[in-house]
């Protein structure tokens, strides 16, 4: 089965009904990271009910935006481009009691057709090695964007936040991986909750292809539009590798590209972890 070939209603349905995931009407792939058991820090999990990732907000109804206020989101966190909120027409919503940021991972000089058309060729290929180069052109452009979360988890440990892009899967899994491998969760783990986005995004599954289906490069190409959306175990396995060598790791990489402190990066970790069991 290819990776956006449709599941099972069901099988969706009962996923989508339980832990980590949380429904918000109006918006897919919504997930608790908390929950998550450290590898590193014995006896600890990452905090529920604290970060929440997603894909856009755009469409959030009513019923979501009560939702949103009920489990205590007091920010969002937008990653999308400018260039994708004109495209789509997928502007920020309003939500009474939520500050919503608009922290692009990339700029709109990023979105020219040259740049997208390369970048849309590496997802076409749908290997591992192009989403290597991929993720290392979001984390090399990501450290404003990044900052902004991580800072927030540093000065608000008692204020939920979420975070999302487009689909919730690349901009969204990075920052989702780096958060993680702080509170020492383990690869394993986080390549599990990085495929999760497969079912999360299931409801949106024709919307997905409808836009993708309006790119030339797409519209002929159906094999290359499903490779866009892949979201496998051993990307995320490839990718904290990359972190680890190229970057240094979470840390490294904090502290590189985000510009913070040693002591930022303990008071981000501890605002992270609480003690607890496991849900896994």
């Amino acid at each position: 089965m290819h990776d956006l070939d449709p599941l099972d209603p069901a099988y969706v349905a009962d996923v989508l009904s339980r832990p980590p995931f949380v429904s918000i009407p109006g918006v897919i792939n919504v997930r608790d990271l908390g929950s998550y058991p450290s590898a590193t820090y014995s006896g600890r999990i990452t905090k529920p009910e604290y970060l929440y990732r997603s894909a856009e907000l755009s469409g959030i109804t009513p019923e979501g935006k009560a939702k949103l206020q009920e489990i205590g989101v007091s920010k969002v966190f937008d990653l999308r481009s400018d260039t994708e909120i004109r495209k789509y027409n997928t502007p920020l919503p309003v939500i009474d009691g939520v500050e919503i940021l608009h922290t692009p991972v990339f700029q709109t000089a990023d979105y020219s057709p040259e740049m997208m058309a390369k970048r849309y060729q590496l997802y076409a290929s749908g290997k591992t090695e192009a989403f290597m180069e991929l993720y290392s052109q979001i984390l090399d452009h990501g450290g404003h964007s990044f900052g902004a979360i991580l800072r927030h988890v540093r000065d608000k440990p008692t204020e939920p936040c979420l975070f999302h892009c487009t689909a919730g899967k690349d901009r969204t899994g990075l920052i989702a991986a780096i958060l993680l491998k702080l509170a020492g969760v383990d690869d394993e783990a986080v390549s599990r909750d990085y495929a999760l986005t497969r079912v999360g995004r299931e409801p949106a599954r024709e919307m997905i292809m409808a836009r993708l289906a309006k790119e030339p490069l797409f519209a002929s190409n159906n094999e290359a539009a499903l490779n866009m959306f892949t979201c496998r175990h051993e990307t995320m396995m490839a990718f904290l590798e990359l972190l680890e060598s190229k970057y240094g790791g979470a840390e490294g990489y904090i502290k590189h590209y985000v510009g913070l402190s040693e002591h930022d990066i303990n008071t981000i970790r501890n605002n992270i972890l609480v003690p607890g069991d496991s849900r896994l």
